[in-house]
């Protein structure tokens, strides 16, 4: 497989920034993104790509598949266990996303009710933040549902 050594490493600190990953499952995942063709990687590819041994690769591989970031799957002449990006994952992050965003509107609007203020500084300024919450959050879900 190829890859672009200075892509890689900005997908590694970035992917290890944006989804809070270990060093390695940052490698792991940023790895698998140039796997274009999705034939996967095997274990020990990866043991032997990344100097890491058998528990570190074992761990992190397993960290990435219970966060339902990676798949994994065996070719039906192999015992080896290949794994591949998790083509929904995107989906499903911008879920969480819109989730959390819901949420935080969800409870902006319950302390805008609390607080009860005739401010109309205040009041206008609510308006604009909570217009960037619905305008996002459908956005998101419009461009998902072209996906």
């Amino acid at each position: 497989m190829k890859i672009d050594k200075e892509i890689f490493r900005e997908m590694v600190k970035f992917y290890g920034e944006a989804f809070h990953l270990p060093p390695l499952a940052a490698k792991i995942y940023s790895y698998l993104i140039f796997d274009f063709d999705r034939e996967g990687v095997s274990f020990d590819e990866f043991v032997e790509i990344f100097c890491a041994s058998k528990s570190s690769v074992s761990s992190n591989l397993n960290l990435l598949l219970n966060l339902n970031i990676i798949n994994d799957f065996n070719k039906i002449d192999e015992r080896k266990r290949f794994f591949v990006i998790n083509e929904k994952h995107m989906r499903i992050r911008f879920e969480e996303i819109i989730e959390k965003m819901e949420r935080e509107l969800y409870i902006l609007h319950q302390l805008k009710d609390f607080r009860q203020t005739d401010d109309e500084e205040i009041l206008r300024k609510f308006g604009v933040y909570t217009s960037l919450f619905d305008k996002n959050i459908l956005h998101i879900k419009e461009t998902l549902d072209q996906l």
